[in-house]
């Protein structure tokens, strides 16, 4: 049985479901996830997105800190820092508990929650 601790995102797809007004991914933003040893990374695009990736690392604790950054519709350059935490949905598929922070091109702070989308 997969625990937080265990997890392996390599190759995994997630959508948002929700997130703060002042984010820009949206429920039309799909991420797909690689992950080597610690080190975790992400492509992402669409709604608001034009393109956008992530890097950073899980903990012993399967929690996921990583910055990212990204190109909105408008040709903005925006980055910012988050952190994860994971939850194990009964079905097997993973839902991520987000806070994040803007620290370039936009103000502000949120959290989101993003999903695995089925296989």
């Amino acid at each position: 049985m997969m625990n937080v601790r265990s997890i392996n995102y390599h190759n995994r797809h997630f959508r948002v479901l929700q997130n703060s007004a002042s984010g820009e991914s949206s429920g039309d933003t799909e991420f797909h996830y690689k992950h080597i040893g610690r080190i975790v990374f992400a492509d992402y695009m669409g709604g608001n997105i034009q393109y956008g990736h992530l890097l950073g690392s899980v903990d012993e604790y399967g929690t996921l800190e990583f910055y990212y950054h990204q190109v909105n519709l408008a040709g903005e350059l925006r980055c910012g820092h988050c952190k994860s935490r994971p939850e194990i949905l009964t079905d097997g598929r993973i839902r991520l508990h987000e806070s994040w922070t803007w620290t370039h091109g936009a103000t502000g702070a949120g959290e989101s929650i993003v999903e695995e989308l089925a296989p």
